[in-house]
């Protein structure tokens, strides 16, 4: 068995080991392990048609449906055809055909128009697919007319008669990518990666709640290629009295998104953190075991292993993120245009990221299909305290480094403790632990042909940004 390319991009000819001897003859039409060995996609087959066609010369076509399938014949000859409808393919109206036999299979992918004309009598034609088969779903096609076939077509159907030709087709638009918690930092970071992008879907939680029990039926997951959760529940402190709260979003969630990805044949990035750590090491790499210090770390752990289950899946673990909307930097741009001299820890240190980085991260993996796994991902540069980037941000703000005044968290927490008691308020719950390290190797990401920036430059353009 071996595999041929065709000028239709995707368009695969499976060439079959057929085994006949004087009973007749027997093959694998579909041998998953093997196939997908050789270089055929793992579809995820749900149904199996069949095509009677009681005389030579019926012909039928082309269609163009919304899932991928596996063509082949279980009795007789045919002389099939396929043309490229896909929207935006660099193929798009390409025409392929061949005659195959038993001893022939063809891969056509979602969007490529198939058709056949049977050459014997009493021809079977076979298809195993990707998805159900629902008349409610998006359909194309192309007219006959474009194949130079071999016999004089008879039994055309009317429908058939009546397709486009290849200039009026309304093309089959790609698969979508479902993108959650929009509004979030980096999901308007993912906004603007994947720009003028029809087929990206942005959720707010209002649109898609991550949580609801019914996800597995929420969407036509078949029409979906990815899901990228961005939805997170990111209150440290307040996860260590509303767990609950925190595991529904951090690792209920990203569980039951996985099981729909594992379903349905999606690729699932999920995005993790540095908390999952301890901070016991000087750099964190993919094969770190977790070690949460806090309820949040702990959710999010739970959601990184969970995520992990989908075949497909991207786990991306990151930290400290900046990028449009309320984070660190923000807060401390604030601090310095009003003139107020904060305290900041010294005893945490890491590499900021920058949202824009991070979304193209994520885009390069989806678009270049790189290995599934987990990988880190943050910007480039060196690793710093809180401090040292509290100050240079006041530096990017015109103010004198020396107005961030460093402490360790045990005198932050004191400070805090005795300012409620001046002011004659409750004494502040206490922090949430946090790792003294959330430094990240970022040697597997680059690996795959992705830079990021370095954060102290993207520092520069997020305060330009800022003050515009």
């Amino acid at each position: 068995m071996h595999i041929e390319s065709t000028e239709i991009d995707g368009l695969l000819i499976v060439h079959l080991d057929v085994h006949g001897d004087n009973r007749g003859w027997f093959k694998e039409n579909w041998q998953r392990e093997r196939m997908v060995e050789a270089g055929l996609p793992d579809f995820g087959v749900v149904q199996h048609n069949f095509s009677f066609n009681a005389s030579a010369g019926v012909t039928r076509g082309l269609h163009a449906e919304p899932w991928d399938k596996l063509v082949s014949v279980a009795h007789g000859k045919v002389y099939g055809a396929w043309c490229d409808l896909r929207e935006g393919s660099a193929t798009y109206g390409q025409l392929v055909s061949t005659e195959i036999g038993p001893e022939t299979a063809v891969f056509v992918p979602r969007g490529v128009a198939n058709g056949f004309q049977a050459l014997e009598d009493d021809t079977v034609y076979s298809y195993l697919v990707s998805d159900h088969w629902s008349p409610d779903a998006q359909y194309t096609a192309v007219n006959l007319d474009m194949v130079d076939w071999p016999l004089e077509p008879t039994e055309i159907s009317d429908k058939d008669r009546l397709h486009p030709q290849l200039a009026e087709v309304l093309p089959m638009p790609p698969r979508k990518i479902l993108v959650t918690g929009a509004d979030g930092q980096l999901g308007r970071a993912l906004r603007t990666a994947y720009k003028n992008a029809a087929h990206v879907e942005f959720a707010t939680r209002a649109d898609f709640d991550i949580t609801a029990e019914d996800i597995a039926t929420a969407r036509p997951w078949r029409q979906y290629e990815a899901i990228i959760n961005c939805a997170a529940y990111n209150d440290v402190n307040g996860a260590e009295t509303d767990r609950a709260g925190a595991w529904a979003v951090n690792a209920t969630a990203p569980a039951r998104l996985a099981a729909v990805a594992a379903e349905n044949n999606l690729t699932l990035v999920h995005v993790s953190s540095d908390y999952i750590f301890d901070g016991t090491r000087d750099i964190h790499s993919e094969e770190e075991l977790a070690s949460p210090l806090s309820a949040y770390g702990a959710s999010k752990a739970a959601g990184d292993t969970a995520a992990q289950t989908a075949p497909r899946h991207y786990v991306i673990r990151t930290a400290w993120v900046f990028g449009e909307g309320n984070n660190f930097m923000s807060t401390m741009a604030s601090l310095a245009s009003r003139n107020i001299e904060p305290l900041v820890i010294n005893d945490q240190r890491g590499r900021p990221t920058y949202a824009e980085d991070l979304a193209k991260g994520i885009k390069h993996l989806l678009d270049t299909g790189a290995d599934y796994g987990v990988y880190n991902l943050t910007s480039g540069g060196d690793a710093v305290t809180r401090d040292e980037i509290a100050m240079a941000v006041f530096i990017g703000m015109g103010h004198d480094p020396a107005e961030v005044h460093s402490v360790t968290s045990e005198q932050y927490n004191t400070y805090r403790a005795q300012q409620a008691e001046k002011n004659g308020q409750p004494a502040p719950a206490v922090e949430a632990p946090r790792p003294a390290e959330s430094t990240l190797d970022l040697s597997k990401i680059e690996a795959t042909g992705f830079k990021t920036s370095n954060w102290r430059s993207s520092l520069a353009l997020y305060l330009a940004l800022l003050e515009s």
